[in-house]
């Protein structure tokens, strides 16, 4: 075979890129997570999966990421059904300890950080109602995003409508769900604008469970010259009302999965968040294959919380946060000799500054005179990255990266009248390179392998308490935490043998060392400490295809073996006395199902079309939603069964002229299955278990009206 030309390997490029024309079979999916720039997710030298407009609008009312990202194999979202606390994520075992909010995974919405320095973040922060699509990225690549991206899901707003169009949707459901979404989009000139605002509020399936909150998202573009393209992106979420419910023991669990936690309702534990954020984005390109961006954002996030310890008492936290960054990133395309390259690399700096406060509380309200903790947090990271793809040939392309990571800690402590001084610091550094080659066999099928190594650092919250006791955790801070290092090692394949049918496959082994685990815990609180070394292993699949005009059919489906390849030690305190107990070599990691599919059955009344993703008429779809037992402690004593839950989803859509008007229903748990629906890992309570919701209903309605 003659050696490809300078301009057929350039052509090469272009195709991967998305912007030649490819192989009518193959499907048209552009992500930009893998690489960073703009490419077919086919091409992608990685596990990464796009949820588009449609499936986040027939998943639900869209108010959890766990409504459509239950399609993305290889990460798992534990309903809580406790709004305080938000969803369980986590992507391949990564996050899958968090007690509330998201760690371990890198969030991001129209480019711009939701995850705090630390790893730390909130799902909330997605407005479904204006997201078109969402992306998954799993694997060695993920690391080149920086500190605890065990993976990375990325959110983008809609584009503003060509005519001004007026939105509306409304839900209604079982325990008292309500949601309405109120959007205005329109183009005027060179200046697009996206407005969104909505309402949502349950009454709850469990007692003291109840949920209220608003959002606005807005996003504003234009482009002031043919070169610059500008992003102006302004959130605020408000929560005055998300009650938590806690968990239940086993035995509470089959006896009344409605009934809250002990102590719950007395104390009214609940949380209070008010956030607000405001960023933009500016791509100016230099010329036709080279472009630079810079993104910038601030924002704030107050948050108060009641809590409720095993003894019956109170206790309050709340949370001042102001967060900022901004970051500079070069993309560009050209020749080395006869060989295209993409490269991708520039700087991100963050940072989040908090005023933790706590006390003591009593029905559910501050007690005067109870501040028991008062102290200022740091977080910030200063990051470089580069990443560079190689068309070496029409079959072979080389991809390479690295992230130099540089992550600070630092906390003042202003309470100093229990005489102790709990101020300290940390830093973390860490180096993460990635590499991985693709083999084009043809244009229906890539082969890929990928090496990488990446770190995941304490968060503030698991460096707020030290081992000073062996009756409880001590509020001062822990600079013996170290981050965990890992190394993944991943190989896959992309497949469309058939115009609508696409697989996917993924297999991989991470070995982690210094993984952050419970060393004490005691009336709600835990410290921290690092285990020597986990193993997971596992392999995901996915499958889309049309079966016939008619008839649609999607997979997804993985399993994951995750343990502690040694043995370590954890003090766990019940009644005030302490014992030490040994978590031995082979033990599963908590928190993480050994086995989850998803697979979905649709039928529409009108033919299905490539090119018309939502036609009209009347469409039925039979979800099953499975997942593999879930241990709930370290030392694997405790554990949820597996679930096995089925789903009916209806809509029927009609325009007229060019409006749009849609009417959904779902049936969820048709069976009525009782299930756990989340873990709350080593519980030092034993309370481990969150039930998920019974059978259950929604329906809803969704029109659009363009006003000219």
């Amino acid at each position: 075979m003659p050696r490809p030309t300078s301009h057929s390997c350039y052509l090469a490029a272009l195709a991967a890129l998305g912007l030649a024309p490819v192989h009518a079979q193959q499907l048209e999916d552009v992500v930009i997570s893998a690489s960073r720039a703009e490419m077919r997710s086919f091409d992608a030298p990685a596990a990464v999966q796009r949820i588009d407009r449609q499936a986040i609008e027939s998943g639900g009312p869209q108010i959890n990421l766990s409504e459509s990202l239950v399609r993305a194999p290889g990460l798992t979202i534990l309903e809580r059904q406790n709004y305080a606390q938000d969803l369980q994520i986590s992507i391949r075992g990564f996050g899958a300890r968090s007690a509330f909010g998201v760690r371990g995974i890198r969030l991001m919405i129209d480019g711009i950080p939701a995850t705090t320095p630390d790893g730390q973040g909130q799902s909330s922060s997605v407005s479904l109602t204006s997201t078109d699509r969402i992306e998954v990225l799993r694997g060695p690549l993920a690391q080149l995003y920086g500190n605890s991206s065990g993976g990375v899901i990325q959110a983008f707003t809609k584009e503003a409508s060509k005519v001004p169009t007026v939105d509306y949707q409304y839900y209604l459901g079982s325990y008292g769900l309500r949601r309405a979404d109120y959007q205005f989009s329109d183009t005027v000139g060179d200046y697009g604008l996206v407005a969104d605002y909505g309402t949502f509020s349950t009454s709850g399936y469990r007692s003291n469970s109840a949920a209220e909150r608003k959002q606005f998202n807005g996003k504003l573009s234009f482009q002031p010259n043919e070169e610059t393209k500008v992003n102006v992106v302004f959130n605020q979420f408000d929560m005055p009302l998300a009650q938590d419910p806690l968990g239940l023991k086993q035995d509470r669990l089959i006896a009344d999965p409605t009934e809250a936690g002990p102590n719950a309702r007395i104390n009214g534990t609940r949380k209070i968040v008010s956030q607000s954020q405001l960023g933009t984005s500016i791509k100016y390109s230099l010329d036709a294959d080279s472009s630079i961006s810079t993104r910038a954002y601030y924002g704030t996030r107050d948050n108060l919380q009641y809590q409720a310890s095993a003894t019956g008492a109170g206790t309050w936290v709340n949370l001042g946060r102001t967060y900022y960054g901004t970051g500079l990133q070069y993309n560009g395309r050209f020749n080395w000799g006869n060989v295209p390259l993409e490269v991708a690399g520039g700087y991100e700096f963050d940072r989040s500054t908090e005023r933790r406060t706590g006390g003591d509380a009593a029905a559910g309200e501050k007690t005067a005179g109870s501040l028991t903790r008062d102290e200022d947090n740091q977080a910030q990271n200063s990051d470089f990255f580069l990443q560079t793809t190689a068309h070496v040939s029409e079959q072979f392309s080389l991809v390479g990266g690295f992230r130099q990571s540089y992550v600070a800690f630092n906390s003042t402590d202003n309470y100093l009248l229990d005489t102790k001084d709990g101020s300290g610091n940390a830093n973390f550094g860490a180096s993460s390179p990635v590499l991985g080659i693709t083999w084009h066999a043809d244009d229906t099928l890539n082969l890929y392998a990928n090496y990488g190594q990446g770190f995941e650092s304490p968060t503030l919250a698991e460096m707020a308490y030290s081992t000073t006791s062996l009756q409880r955790p001590t509020a001062l801070f822990n600079p013996l935490l170290n981050a965990s290092k890992s190394r993944h090692y991943e190989i896959g394949a992309k497949w469309t043998p058939l115009r609508q049918t696409r697989l996917d496959f993924a297999m991989y082994q991470i070995d982690t060392t210094d993984e952050i685990v419970a060393a004490v815990s005691s009336g709600g609180q835990t410290s921290y400490k690092n285990a020597p070394g986990t193993t997971r292993r596992g392999w995901e699949f996915a499958l889309s295809t049309q079966l016939a005009n008619h008839f649609s059919a999607s997979l997804s489906a993985s399993a994951i073996d995750a343990q502690y390849s040694q043995e370590f030690s954890s003090i766990s305190v019940v009644s005030n006395v302490a014992s030490t107990k040994t978590v031995s070599a082979g033990n599963k990691i908590p928190g993480i199902p050994q086995a989850s599919t998803f697979a979905e059955l649709a039928w529409s009344s009108e033919p299905l079309s490539a090119g018309k993703k939502a036609p009209n008429g009347s469409r039925v779809a039979l979800e099953w939603q499975q997942a593999g037992r879930i241990f709930a402690n370290d030392l694997n004593t405790e554990s949820a069964e597996g679930r096995n839950v089925l789903n009916l989803a209806l809509s029927q859509r009609w325009t007229w002229d060019q409006a749009v008007l849609t009417v959904y229903g779902r049936l969820n748990n048709i069976a009525d299955e009782s299930n756990v629906g989340s873990i709350i890992v080593n519980q030092s309570a034993l309370q481990f278990y969150e039930p998920a919701m019974p059978q259950n209903w929604m329906a809803g309605l969704s029109l659009s009206v363009p006003l000219r």
